[in-house]
């Protein structure tokens, strides 16, 4: 309910401020009339607190357009509630609005910008005001103003954070690279033993290959001849295929 009435309130005024310019209202506007639209708008927004103008942005975009028809505000809903944003944003970063001066007007194909400086609390701005072909407010910006001075120390602090965020990100990406190094190294060492390991193994194993052989040799020399002897025959036309090995309890048949 307080809303309603704050709303109301601050229909009236913007009424009473564009009385002037309402007669005006159904036809193409002038520069002077825009100057006027522009003058009403600024002062309107300064005489309101942050409660009455957020409750515009509460109401529907259908009872706000019509607001703004009867308070003689050429202006769309849309365009309005982005108005307030960026007046809102402007006290926030300059401090409270305390005056204006003239509008210079500079007029495009499709636009009209009327620019104006403006002194505030903290720091001064200039506001802009931008109008259609239609003579129809779309935009408002309050752009602080900010010293020589003022504007390299923001150069420079921000080239600091950029090369800083630069060199503490390769920094990371060599310190990363350096463990791939270690992993590499450890690996290695642990494969190496088992490699040294497994050689005498392997010269055992041929080793043991040939002494087995070397003794099949002679096993097969031996066999041989005692077949020949009992056969009274030579071990010439003997021929060994295979040699196997007997179970313990097996007889000779």
């Amino acid at each position: 309910m307080k809303k309603r009435i704050s709303l109301f309130a601050v229909i009236l005024a913007l009424v009473f401020t564009l009385s002037g310019c309402s007669s005006s209202s159904d036809a193409n506007y002038d520069e002077d009339t825009m100057i006027e639209q522009a003058d009403a708008l600024i002062s309107s927004f300064s005489q309101m607190s942050t409660e009455e103008l957020d409750a515009f942005k509460d109401v529907s975009e259908l009872q706000l357009n019509l607001t703004l028809l009867q308070s003689g505000f050429n202006v769309q809903a849309s365009n309005f509630t982005t108005m307030i944003d960026a007046w809102e944003a402007g006290i926030e970063e300059c401090g409270d609005y305390i005056s204006h001066g003239d509008f210079t007007v500079e007029q495009s194909s499709d636009s009209i910008m009327l620019t104006t400086d403006a002194e505030y609390e903290d720091r001064d701005a200039e506001i802009t005001i931008e109008f259609n072909e239609k003579s129809e407010m779309e935009s408002f910006t309050a752009a602080a103003k900010y010293s020589t001075g003022e504007i390299l120390q923001k150069a420079g602090l921000n080239t600091v954070l950029g090369m800083g965020t630069v060199f503490v990100v390769l920094i990371f990406i060599s310190f990363i690279i350096s463990l791939f190094g270690l992993i590499g190294k450890t690996q290695q060492k642990k494969t190496e033993p088992k490699q040294t390991e497994a050689a005498p193994a392997a010269v055992e194993e041929e080793t043991v290959q040939e002494e087995d052989l070397t003794d099949d040799l002679e096993l097969v020399a031996v066999i041989s001849a005692a077949i020949a002897a009992s056969e009274g025959t030579s071990t010439d036309g003997f021929v060994v295929r295979s040699i196997k090995k007997r179970r313990k309890n097996s007889q000779w048949k």
